[in-house]
């Protein structure tokens, strides 16, 4: 694992330094020797090849996120949209796809697994913005080069949420520590607002090492390989009189194809 303080005695995982976050020239062998790295605001804009800035001015559209209708547990602390892309790595092209339902096996999402979850659409200004398409690029190079997909190609979804807490918790990851069922995912926080909580923890699916740290400074990246590690983030709370909120943003690149129902 990276740089790290001693273990912690609460939960038994190691509380890693962000500090020591790398550039984004070292993130694909720092996910080969690890299974996920840490990416600076600063090195995620270089990923993309844009200005921080750039990434910054995406920011408003998760202010217009519906609601998730599709909560288990009957929360109404999760607002969200999704979308679909392919980026064909040996043309350097993202292409658009037909909007499609998000669908997740049982084997990954107890909680919400075997649903076809139809949201609504990433708004058109973001997915058409030079920042995203050149962002999802970068992202899908960088994990090329950690494991290159089948046919050169992968199959992106986005999904840009909010979690609040307006009824008083909010759940980043209501279904607990997973994997998506993908190649590689990237959780990039966004924007934080008057709130505790929202520790991102990160293991090892056949080992016994595991991290956590907080996303704070927006833009800061995880990239994780879904086949290696387990992902959660723990709930949130208010820091103060007013309810707050998380912004994340989590892509996910899958080679072959996007899940689907069987026979689908």
């Amino acid at each position: 694992m990276a740089p790290r303080s001693p273990e912690c005695e609460d939960t038994g995982l190691v509380l890693l330094d962000l500090d020591h976050a790398l550039p984004a020239a070292q993130a694909s062998d720092r996910i080969a020797h690890q299974g996920f790295v840490v990416l600076t605001p600063g090195a995620l804009a270089d990923l993309a090849g844009h200005r921080l800035a750039d990434l910054a001015a995406l920011a408003p559209y998760w202010d217009d996120l519906p609601l998730d209708g599709y909560l288990r547990d009957r929360g109404r602390y999760r607002s969200r949209r999704h979308g679909c892309a392919t980026f064909d790595l040996r043309e350097g092209v993202l292409r658009p796809v037909p909007h499609r339902a998000h669908w997740q096996s049982t084997a990954y999402n107890a909680l919400h697994g075997g649903l076809e979850r139809w949201f609504e659409p990433l708004a058109a200004g973001m997915a058409s913005a030079a920042v995203w398409v050149d962002l999802l690029g970068g992202l899908g190079r960088c994990f090329a080069a950690v494991r290159p997909p089948a046919g050169g190609r992968w199959f992106i979804e986005a999904h840009p949420f909010r979690i609040d807490t307006r009824d008083g918790v909010g759940r980043p990851t209501p279904e607990g520590a997973h994997r998506d069922g993908v190649d590689f995912v990237a959780v990039i926080i966004v924007r934080r607002h008057a709130i505790s909580g929202g520790e991102t923890r990160v293991f090892e699916a056949a080992g016994p090492r595991g991290v956590r740290f907080t996303l704070e400074a927006p833009w800061t990246a995880v990239l994780l390989d879904d086949t290696r590690m387990i992902h959660e983030s723990t709930p949130i709370q208010s820091s103060g009189d007013e309810p707050g909120f998380r912004d994340t943003l989590v892509l996910t690149f899958r080679a072959g194809g996007f899940q689907a129902p069987p026979g689908a």
